[in-house]
């Protein structure tokens, strides 16, 4: 996810990347998500970004 986001981003030329979710989860999977996202995904996004 985060190659593609990176790319994305890289293509588009954008400053924001705003993620929607759109499938039914309970509230502790979408918690989880978005921790992973904000832990995980975006310091590779930015790191990739940073080259």
């Amino acid at each position: 996810m985060a190659r593609r986001i990176a790319a994305t981003v890289r293509t588009l030329g954008v400053d924001r990347f705003d993620l929607k979710y759109d499938q039914p989860v309970t509230h502790a999977d979408l918690m989880r998500s978005i921790t992973l996202y904000g832990e995980q995904v975006v310091p590779l996004v930015k790191d990739m970004l940073s080259d």
